[in-house]
C-alpha cells in the first residue's frame, strides 16, 4: 500500500514538474532604442508599465521619492559622447536613470552609475555623477503606457522626454560638434581632395562665418569639372543671408538653368521660389 501511496506521489509530482513552461506577455515590457545624435548616437533601455486605472503620480509614484523612472531593472541610457545636461557635463558612458517627483511640478532627475541595480534596489546616492532640477509639464493626451523618447533632434541638441498619465518632463541635452567638425575639416583640406562643400556647410550652418562660406562654395564649385546646379543653388542662399540680393539673384537664376538642363525638378521649384523672393 506504501508502495503504491509513494508511486502515485511521483507520477503527481513529475507530472506537475513536467508542465512546459507558457510564455506569457511581460506586464511592462522591454524597450531598446537608438537614437543618432550629433556625432554618436544615444541609447536608452527601459521598462514600460501601463496605467492600467491606476492613479501614478503621489499614489503609486509617491511624491519626494526616489522612482526607477520606468519598472523592473533600472532604466539604462548610454551616451556614446559626452553631452551637456542644464549647463553639465557628463562624460560618454552607460548611467542609470532616477527621478524624484515632486507634487509642485518640480523633479529632480538623477544620473546614477548603478547600471545593474534593480530598480532602486542597490542605489547609492554617492554613485550620482548628476542631479539637475527639472520642471514637469502637462502632456496634451493622456499616456497609457510609460515612455522615454528622445525628441526635437537638432544637430546639436535634443530633449530627453519622459511621459506618462498627463504629465511630460523634458531634459534637453547639449552635444558640442563644432570643435570636432572643424578639426577634421582642417585636416582634409590639407590633403589632395578636398571637401570645400562640406566646409561651406560647417561655415555657413554651425559656424555662422558667411564670408568663409562664400569663399568654400566657390571653391566647391570650382572644384567640379560642370557646376552642379544644387552647389550654386547653396551659394545663392550664403549669398542673399549676406545681403547680396542682386548677387544671389543672378547666381539663383543659373543654377535653375543647370537644374532644367539637368531635369531636377526638386532644384527647378527651389530656384524659382528664391527668384521669386529676391525680385
Amino acid at each position: 500500500m506504501k508502495k503504491i501511496t509513494i508511486s502515485i506521489l511521483l507520477i503527481a509530482l513529475f507530472s506537475i514538474t513536467g508542465f512546459s513552461q507558457i510564455k506569457m506577455p511581460a506586464p511592462s515590457p522591454t524597450q531598446s532604442i537608438k537614437q543618432d545624435f550629433g556625432l554618436s548616437s544615444i541609447e536608452l533601455t527601459y521598462s514600460r508599465p501601463g496605467l492600467k486605472g491606476r492613479n501614478v503620480f503621489g499614489k503609486l509614484v509617491p511624491y519626494d521619492s526616489l522612482w526607477r523612472t520606468g519598472a523592473n531593472s533600472a532604466t539604462k541610457i548610454t551616451f556614446n559622447d559626452p553631452v551637456e545636461i542644464s549647463g553639465h557635463w557628463v562624460e560618454s558612458g552607460s548611467y542609470a536613470i532616477y527621478t524624484i517627483p515632486q507634487k509642485n511640478g518640480e523633479w529632480t532627475f538623477i544620473l546614477n552609475k548603478g547600471i545593474t541595480n534593480w530598480g532602486t534596489t542597490g542605489y547609492k546616492e554617492s554613485n550620482d555623477v548628476l542631479r539637475v532640477k527639472v520642471k514637469a509639464g502637462t502632456a496634451a493626451a493622456k499616456v497609457e503606457t510609460f515612455t522615454i523618447q528622445l525628441n526635437n533632434i537638432k544637430p546639436e541638441s535634443c530633449d530627453l522626454s519622459l511621459m506618462w498619465d498627463h504629465v511630460v518632463v523634458n531634459i534637453p541635452i547639449k552635444e558640442n560638434i563644432k570643435d570636432k567638425i572643424r578639426a577634421q575639416l582642417q585636416a582634409a583640406l590639407s590633403s589632395d581632395k578636398k571637401p570645400y562643400f562640406q566646409a561651406a556647410q560647417f561655415y555657413n550652418e554651425f559656424d555662422n562665418n558667411k564670408p568663409k562660406a562664400l569663399e568654400m562654395v566657390n571653391a566647391a564649385i570650382a572644384q567640379s569639372a560642370k557646376q552642379p546646379y544644387n552647389m550654386v543653388y547653396y551659394k545663392a542662399i550664403i549669398q542673399n543671408e549676406m545681403g547680396n540680393k542682386k548677387g544671389a539673384l543672378a547666381t539663383a537664376q543659373q543654377s535653375l538653368e543647370l537644374s532644367k538642363e539637368a531635369n531636377n525638378g526638386e532644384y527647378i521649384l527651389l530656384n524659382e521660389k528664391l527668384i521669386k523672393q529676391l525680385k
